[in-house]
């Protein structure tokens, strides 16, 4: 009886220890930002004030992360309210009929001192493409409240032109006046969940 006892509780333990554990976004402390060229002479810079998601992992590392994350298109800041506006209408966006973007990870590789390249799929309007992500893991701790925060910074570059951000208006001298290359930086903070005793 003693052995069935001393072996379930070892089955116990393996099981916790391998568990997948869940990470909220810190919002307050997180962000989504991207960069563009503006006339090809200067950058154009904005965030995403709002989105939420979740990051699953069983492992110390984050070695087996798993993702998933929803951006409110509608919150889109660039510090000029008429180019807000365009960036929600159909010419961008179309924040009205597609109110979110997604990414939804498929896959994590690690590349050795903390970095990672993360696979997945993005949804932006209504088309889905898969995409690789680097990722840098910066670390855990403990915050002065007693709550456990992992940090990661994802960077990487998208075609707005492949998800149906097809403005493409020209300056007298033919250039286009918004780059199709949009670079994104995501610093996220993450929160583990504990469950309320």
């Amino acid at each position: 009886m003693k052995k069935i006892t001393l072996m379930a509780a070892l089955v116990i333990m393996t099981a916790s220890a391998f568990a997948q554990q869940l990470w909220k976004i810190d919002g307050a402390h997180s962000k989504v930002r991207f960069t563009t060229k503006y006339l090809l002479i200067s950058d154009v810079d904005g965030e995403f004030k709002k989105f939420d998601g979740k990051v699953t992992s069983s492992a110390a590392d984050f070695s087996d992360l798993s993702a998933t994350i929803t951006v409110d298109v509608n919150s889109i800041v660039t510090d000029n309210d008429m180019r807000d506006g365009h960036l929600k209408s159909d010419d961008f966006f179309n924040a009205e009929k597609y109110p979110s973007m997604t990414f939804k990870s498929t896959g994590i590789k690690s590349l050795g001192n903390k970095k990672y390249m993360l696979s997945g799929l993005l949804t932006i309007r209504d088309v889905t493409k898969a995409v690789s992500i680097p990722l840098v893991y910066g670390g855990t701790v403990t915050d002065p409240w007693g709550n456990i925060k992992a940090g990661f910074k994802a960077t990487g570059s998208i075609n707005r032109q492949e998800y149906g951000l097809k403005w493409d208006n020209k300056a007298a001298t033919g250039e286009a006046v918004v780059s199709d290359d949009v670079d994104f930086t995501i610093d996220l903070i993450l929160i583990k969940d504990v469950p309320k005793k």
